[in-house]
């Protein structure tokens, strides 16, 4: 018995960035796994992650039980206004793609609650079961860096599309554990998976040389490769936390996003010298520069939102054995003392606890075995692919069960 699978991601391949890194292997666990006949549907964005670092791909693939529609979006920038519109024009695109089409199952994958929301919608029109991966709380997170007139009528109207959301999802994956109690009190009835982020094959390899170091500059090497944004506070932290460093360490920095500009003028205004700025750049070279360094850094701002969540790049960081230092709260706290090694995690914006923590780290590379063979990417999105199918066919079992006899359950599929 044949069907059809829709994934909704607004990254993938060849983008760089948590949401491509995990939709992109899990369409491939999903084709690896699914009954013989099944047709997969990827509609996501042309790669837009980064305007520093953008790379072409087709608008239109097409193999063996698979389709990929890469959705052009207008120039924008990575404020909110910016990617309302590029939203807008996803959703347009994308509802134009379905409408012939009928479905099993949607598949949306959302760090931003749009993406969930687009999926509740074509679920319901085409009465598809519904599997929504939950990598963000947006309204908690919305609530809380808004400015104070805005943020209480933004984050109401939004709780109550992410409850419409919800409530149409036969099964919610979280990405963290420090979601829990928030769906727990909000969304009880709703089923709950819990597979996380996972570690890419890239950085499970065995570790290749490091480059030569200029023996004239003795300080550790400490790097941050990531978005530049407001959830990442790095223009509250790395301007001070540098100054108390500089002659310890210096910073290098590689990435972009909304507040890259807001950086550079922190680190004029307190005259540091000692942070290098670097543009996004392949996985190829980020881990060049990832074995070049001497500690590997993350922070997220003070906002009590994030003391829910679990940052993606934690994983790529652990896997590299390189130590640790976190500037987190809450349950990503939790995490690096239980399960990673050799790492620090100091209060988020407190620069005396920061430089603490940098003196508590041993400056050596140590395998962390454990924690890769327990987070490796294809550990996780194997899981999850078996997750997603079992609700896959257990809607065409219920679906053909309801039909008239002699009704065709593949009819009018679409092309």
């Amino acid at each position: 018995m044949s069907g059809r699978i829709l994934v909704l991601t607004f990254y993938y391949a060849p983008d760089l960035c948590a949401g491509s890194f995990r939709a992109t292997p899990l369409v491939a666990a999903l084709r690896e796994q699914a009954p013989r006949g099944t047709q997969i549907d990827v509609i996501t964005t042309r790669p837009n992650r980064y305007q520093t670092f953008a790379r072409d791909a087709a608008e239109c693939e097409t193999s063996d039980g698979l389709e990929v529609r890469r959705i052009p979006l207008p120039p924008h920038r990575s404020d909110m206004a910016g990617q309302s519109r590029a939203f807008a024009e996803f959703a347009r695109r994308a509802l134009e793609v379905v409408a012939p089409r009928s479905y099993d199952l949607v598949f949306a994958t959302s760090s931003r609650l749009m993406t969930a929301a687009l999926g509740a919608w074509i679920a319901r029109r085409k009465r598809a079961a519904l599997y929504l991966d939950i990598r963000d709380l947006f309204v908690d997170t919305i609530g809380d860096v808004l400015p104070a007139p805005l943020a209480w009528s933004t984050a109401r109207c939004f709780a109550l599309l992410e409850r419409w959301t919800v409530a149409r999802a036969d099964r919610v994956n979280l990405v963290s554990r420090g979601f829990e109690g928030y769906f727990r009190e909000r969304y009880a009835d709703r089923p709950l998976a819990w597979f996380t982020h996972g570690i890419d094959a890239e950085f499970l390899a065995p570790p290749a040389a490091p480059p030569a170091r200029d023996p004239r500059d003795p300080r550790a090497v400490i790097l941050y490769a990531g978005n530049i944004g407001e959830g990442q506070g790095l223009h509250d932290i790395l301007p001070s936390l540098a100054r108390a460093l500089r002659e310890r360490a210096r910073f290098v920095v590689i990435g972009d996003g909304g507040r890259r500009k807001a950086l550079q003028a922190a680190l004029v205004a307190a005259g540091v010298d000692s942070v290098e700025l670097r543009p996004p750049m392949s996985r190829a070279a980020l881990l060049q520069a990832y074995r070049a360094a001497d500690v590997l850094f993350l922070h997220l701002g003070a906002h009590r939102a994030f003391e829910r969540v679990l940052p993606s790049k934690l994983f790529e960081y652990a896997a590299l054995g390189k130590p640790v230092l976190a500037g987190v709260a809450g349950y990503a706290a939790e995490f690096v003392r239980a399960e990673i090694e050799n790492a620090a995690v100091f209060a988020p914006c407190s620069v005396a606890e920061g430089v603490r923590a940098f003196e508590s780290l041993q400056l050596t590379e140590r395998p962390r075995a454990s924690f890769t063979a327990k987070y490796a990417r294809s550990v996780i999105v194997n899981g999850l692919a078996r997750d997603i199918l079992t609700l896959f066919e257990h809607h065409k079992v219920r679906t053909t069960a309801r039909l008239p006899v002699g009704t065709d359950p593949a009819r009018n599929r679409g092309s």
